[in-house]
């Protein structure tokens, strides 16, 4: 596979002035594209992936495998738990691929994208259109929003992980807003919203603690809204992190 890259044509210095004036900015065209579609037919190709729903006391993850075994009562029956809470709070369902650690082991399509995005060219990068210094990536993974899917209002603010800003590098080739899966910015309200269509090679990054959504993909979607997504955290939780998880 070959070396992701930045576009070097960006210019930082008037990205960072919608970021400051927004708390967000949205970067057309962020990486070389021949090797990201290289990237894109890789990880589309996989079978690992596994379905995440939010339930009470943490996150349900299910094989492929594990939901073709369920019958069609189980099916309906874990619908109806995934709608309820949807109505009253915080959900979310869609398949997922996490992101190793950048110094794992292995050379595949989620290790390329981890050292992408923990590489000092693209963190020295995202540094200046952010603002602040010392940051690292720290959590990620991909995910395929299908027919169905959806994740509702939150603000990506977790206690105990100092999370600067969010990212999300659309994966998706050809999207139309008819199809749903648009990335919303929530007013304090819920009054008003502001929807970002899903586009191939276009980075959404905004800061933390900022409340947003994914709207439900419609059944007239003709596949899956792709995307990477992740954040940007300081050096010094990142390590605190570490060290609690070696004290464990």
């Amino acid at each position: 596979m070959k070396q992701l890259a930045r576009n070097p044509a960006l210019d930082a210095v008037t990205l960072r002035r919608s970021y400051e004036a927004e708390g967000r900015v949205r970067i057309p065209e962020l990486l070389i594209h021949e090797p990201l579609r290289g990237l894109h037919g890789d990880i589309v190709a996989r079978d690992d992936w596994r379905r995440v729903i939010n339930v009470p006391g943490g996150v349900l993850e299910l094989s492929r495998d594990d939901r073709a075994a369920m019958s069609e009562d189980e099916t309906r029956a874990l619908d109806r738990q995934i709608d309820e809470r949807a109505c009253l709070g915080f959900q979310y369902r869609y398949e997922g691929l996490r992101i190793p650690e950048p110094d794992a082991q292995g050379d595949n399509a989620l290790q390329t994208i981890a050292q992408l995005m923990a590489s000092a060219a693209m963190l020295g990068f995202l540094e200046q259109v952010i603002g602040r210094s010392g940051l690292t990536f720290t959590e990620g993974q991909v995910t395929a929003y299908a027919s169905g899917d959806f994740l509702t209002c939150h603000d990506d603010k977790v206690p105990g992980r100092d999370r600067v800003a969010a990212f999300v590098l659309g994966m998706t080739p050809r999207w139309r807003p008819e199809w749903g899966g648009l990335l919303l910015f929530h007013a304090d309200d819920d009054s008003q919203v502001t929807g970002h269509v899903p586009r191939f090679n276009t980075l959404d990054l905004f800061s933390v603690p900022q409340r947003h959504s994914v709207s439900t993909v419609t059944t007239a979607a003709p596949g899956r809204r792709l995307a990477i997504t992740g954040w940007l955290s300081t050096i010094s939780s990142k390590n605190s992190a570490k060290s609690a998880a070696c004290n464990d």
